[in-house]
């Protein structure tokens, strides 16, 4: 469904064709920048398909567009449908990014439910005509539950389904047949959806999110300027408040960076540059930037224009965790109940172990899980909104340049690293001199100082970007250099002539003389950590998040022993006997 789409069109068009769709259906309404002619032009050299979607006044016109598909034959002949709009394009991740490869690995199932990637501005605020997928290369985290919503390609049979905008829904006669016992749908990750999406809902949640095999890059605002031409002309829902500062800060989201898309860019732009051989459709699109150019000369000298903008900008300030979008309608067991079919009911009566999946892997980091930290080097040189929160009395940036989705999401809930976090004052009892190993932004070094006044801290992290954001967090609560003292760089391991392993650690150990030690290094084996303890070391924990296993045994003939179980944080706690 389209509306005055014609600087876009002819990348979106392209893009699709690229990933693999065979027939294009575009409805038009009321357009008046070309785009319903671009459409004529793309049917007249057969590599598209077009309809005028007239309406009268005040009725919706994407509704009407779908009720007018439900009964085209090109819809009803087709095998696989979906149905998207022209701020939407699908990214397959899987394979080779074709759709025919991602229908293959669906084998038996006859239906993908593919989630948004919501993508923001990236910070561009003029128009321009480059490709929108080349443009705007920033999104929300993954795992931001408020841009979970869905489309559905499914395998088509015009006589039970009946067509939807995020998903269809099986007619009404053969809910109590067993037609819906053969629908089998998989999420964007390929792995089986839970049954009551069958019958309803739009958006994925948590057991259901998947982005391996596909996603759907959602660009609803793009720049500034382009947000507002959209506002000016109208939406194919007629929805007043949709081009506001609050509809932009819920979707103009740039935590995180994905370029998966331009695995199509060389494929669309030859396409691109095929199609605009044809000099009817270089006509039409080339009229279609220079009106955009006209509009924006005209908008930019009214008073409506820059309050937008000025509204738009102070939008972006928003952090993730200030969005603000419609709650949804509050659930009624009773209303839903009604409405349910025999066989739903039958579905939704099973035990919860029998129809919800797991959640998705990462949704939910705990103390077990792997490194909260984007792998690599980091980089803060793009400027985003992000909010600081206390974790635990720790002022922690909720900064998507820095940590995973996951962990942004615990930081979010003030819940970063709880376990370790609870059970600090117990793993260090009884210690004042602390070397902390694997510290990353040293969040627990700065925990330990606030809750320990009489400790004394050395904090090492390899990663130099992540200890300097430890500094600058030390430095935020006021804890002097000479509690807590941060450092990095690799911790060398070199082997002399006899055999011994030397080092930055063991140098480290020896200088700072601590009493107990926190490991979170991955590096650090169990051999290669015994050879560096020093008789001053009474007790060593090792984070939940490493291998445990070899530290007992690497660790006994220096006098440590650990209990039987682990400690309830899930960090192993070794004390050596004195003597």
């Amino acid at each position: 469904m389209m509306k005055d789409e014609a600087p876009y069109l002819i990348e979106w068009f392209a893009h699709h064709l690229a990933v693999g769709f065979t027939d294009i259906l575009v409805y038009t309404n009321d357009c008046t920048d070309g785009t319903d002619d671009m459409l004529i032009r793309l049917e007249e050299l057969g590599l598209g398909h077009h309809r005028r979607n007239v309406i009268p006044k005040g009725i919706k016109p994407q509704p009407s567009a779908i009720k007018h598909a439900q009964v085209e034959p090109l819809v009803q002949e087709s095998d696989w449908v979906l149905l998207f709009d022209a701020d939407e394009f699908l990214c397959i991740n899987y394979g080779d990014g074709k759709l025919d490869s991602l229908l293959s690995a669906a084998g038996k199932a006859n239906g993908i439910v593919i989630t948004w990637r919501i993508f923001g501005s990236g910070g561009v605020t003029d128009w321009s005509s480059a490709p929108v997928t080349e443009q705007y290369q920033y999104a929300a985290p993954p795992l931001w539950n408020k841009g979970w919503g869905v489309k559905t390609l499914f395998k088509h049979d015009a006589d039970y389904w009946k067509l939807g905008i995020h998903r269809p829904k099986i007619k009404a006669k053969h809910l109590n047949t067993g037609f819906p016992d053969t629908v089998q749908w998989l999420n964007g990750s390929g792995l089986p959806m839970e049954d009551y999406f069958k019958f309803r809902g739009w958006r994925s949640i948590r057991r259901t999110l998947g982005y391996d095999w596909a996603q759907m890059n959602h660009y609803a605002v793009k720049s500034i300027d382009s947000y507002a031409i959209r506002k000016f002309r109208g939406n194919v829902n007629l929805k007043k408040d949709k081009y506001n500062g609050e509809y932009w800060a819920l979707q103009d989201r740039n935590e995180v960076r994905d370029t998966s898309i331009l695995r199509y860019a060389e494929d669309r732009a030859r396409i691109v540059s095929e199609l605009l051989k044809d000099p009817v459709l270089r006509r039409l699109h080339n009229e279609a930037l220079d009106r955009v150019d006209a509009l924006l000369a005209e908008f930019k000298q009214t008073d409506a224009y820059a309050a937008l903008k000025a509204e738009l900008l102070e939008a972006s300030k928003t952090p993730l965790s200030k969005v603000n979008a419609k709650p949804p309608k509050a659930r009624d067991p009773a209303k839903i109940a009604a409405l349910m079919s025999e066989v739903e009911k039958k579905s939704a009566a099973r035990p919860k172990s029998e129809r919800r999946n797991t959640p998705t892997p990462g949704a939910i980091l705990t103390a077990h899980a792997a490194d909260p930290y984007l792998s690599g080097s980091i980089d803060r040189s793009s400027d985003i909104t992000f909010e600081s929160v206390a974790n635990h009395g720790v002022q922690l940036p909720a900064d998507p340049r820095v940590f995973k989705p996951e962990a942004l999401a615990e930081i979010s809930a003030g819940k970063f690293d709880r376990r370790h976090a609870r059970h600090l004052p117990f793993l260090l009892d009884g210690h004042r001199r602390i070397l902390m190993l694997g510290a990353g932004v040293s969040f627990l070094p700065i925990l330990a100082c606030l809750t320990r006044p009489d400790s004394v801290l050395l904090a090492h992290e390899e990663r130099k970007g992540l200890s300097a954001i430890g500094r600058e967090i030390a430095a935020s609560h006021d804890i002097a250099s000479n509690r807590l003292k941060i450092v990095d760089g690799p911790l060398f391991f070199a082997s002399d002539e006899a055999g011994r392993t030397s080092g930055g650690l063991k140098a480290m150990v020896s200088d700072f003389a601590p009493t107990a030690l926190f490991v979170d290094d991955p590096h650090l084996t169990p051999g290669i950590f015994a050879t560096s303890i020093t008789p001053a070391v009474r007790r060593i924990v090792v984070s939940a998040r490493l291998d445990t296993d070899g530290f007992p045994g690497a660790l006994g003939p220096l006098g440590f022993a650990t209990p039987a179980e682990p400690h309830k944080s899930g960090a192993i706690v070794l004390d050596r006997a004195m003597r």
